[in-house]
């Protein structure tokens, strides 16, 4: 997933640079992106059958290598636009659907329903694609495409063999039955709120990062120093929020890593110096991967036997924003000459957020009672 989605963002200002990339293509790329993040989203919430879900999962892996490669092989942005969109579906498939499978392949082993070490292999992925750009800096921008599709190909190879085939049972290995507990309609109508927020909030710095560095003069250089560092921090920090979850209570992390990364995103936008930077990317880092892993962990535990349904469904309030936001960010960095304004607009975003965190712990009581002590 860090190779089809994210090694986009250090290379917008390579392909800036090289290969005619402007920053409003740059956002509508972004766009096209995650509309085929949505739909992938909408065929994990639609695709009740496990079997079904673990041949989309495995055909995620297959597009997720062949749109990456896809880039490096043409300058023409239709082709950059088609493998955006199929490289969005195929993301979705990993993170969703995949994350879905492993969630009920816990459950139904008697595991702790946590999800962190499993989603630290994001931010490994993004250290991987930071230090291989770093290291590749003499090829051309196609041929640093091609290079992260092979590699790509290598990691697929476990991660289509070490995933074990879905069971079909309702028990677990101890005959244990398998029981959905659907969350209240309030909880969830302020949860696809508060995820709407999330993903606002993660787009602008997941997608421009790199290039917000980058348009600074005082930084020129060291944008992919600031996406190593992000992926540095993402890569233990879910396993960090899943310790705290258990100390705190689910929502309380939730809460607190809100707060953390609306921090996080606005720091840019306050100072152009590279401490500023790089503690951007670090907060950054440590809770975005984190929020996401919290948020699909809480639907896994309402939906043990299918926890990819309730997980589509929030990532389609997720994915909203994510469509939208990349474009605005462009045009207003094309007005502007900087990212500052969309920064404090996803942080702002995200504040805004924490506040229906606030209200659900007050407002939804038996429903976090439920999430406090399903293990």
């Amino acid at each position: 997933m860090s190779i089809a989605r994210f090694s986009y963002t250090p290379m917008i200002p390579i392909m800036f640079e090289q290969a005619g990339l402007t920053k409003v293509l740059a956002g509508w790329l972004a766009t096209i992106n995650y509309l085929g993040y949505m739909l992938g989203a909408l065929t994990a919430t639609l695709v009740g059958n496990l079997v079904v879900k673990d041949r989309i999962y495995r055909l995620g892996l297959l597009l997720a290598i062949m749109t990456t490669i896809m880039m490096g092989l043409s300058d023409n942005p239709w082709v950059w636009g088609v493998s955006r969109f199929v490289a969005g579906f195929s993301t979705a498939a990993g993170l969703l659907i995949g994350a879905g499978l492993m969630l009920n392949w816990l459950i139904r082993h008697h595991h702790r329903s946590e999800m962190g070490i499993h989603f630290s292999g994001i931010g490994l992925g993004i250290v991987l694609v930071a230090l291989l750009l770093e290291y590749s800096k003499s090829l051309s921008w196609s041929a640093q495409w091609l290079l992260l599709g092979f590699v790509g190909m290598g990691l697929a190879i476990p991660a289509w063999r070490w995933l074990p085939p879905p069971a079909t049972s309702k028990l677990t290995e101890k005959g244990q039955l398998l029981d959905d507990k659907p969350p209240s309609k309030r909880f969830l109508g302020l949860m696809l709120l508060v995820y709407f927020c999330a993903g606002f909030g993660f787009v602008i710095s997941a997608t421009y990062i790199v290039a917000i560095v980058e348009n600074q003069p005082a930084l020129k250089g060291q944008g992919e120093i600031a996406f190593l560092v992000l992926g540095a921090c993402a890569a233990p920090a879910c396993i960090i929020w899943d310790l705290i979850s258990r100390k705190t209570g689910i929502l309380n992390a939730l809460l607190f890593a809100f707060l953390i990364h609306a921090v996080g995103i606005v720091l840019p936008a306050l100072s152009d110096t590279l401490l500023f930077a790089l503690l951007s990317a670090a907060l950054y880092g440590f809770t975005f991967v984190g929020i996401v892993s919290i948020v699909l962990t809480m639907a896994g535990r309402f939906y043990p036997t299918k926890p990819a349904k309730l997980m589509g469904m929030l990532t389609m309030s997720y994915g909203v924003p994510q469509i939208v936001a990349p474009t605005i960010a462009g045009y207003l960095a094309a007005s502007t000459g900087d990212y500052n304004a969309s920064l404090f607009m996803a942080s702002g975003c995200v504040l805004f957020g924490s506040a229906v965190i606030w209200l659900i712990k007050k407002w939804a009581i038996k429903d976090m009672a439920l999430l406090n002590a399903t293990p």
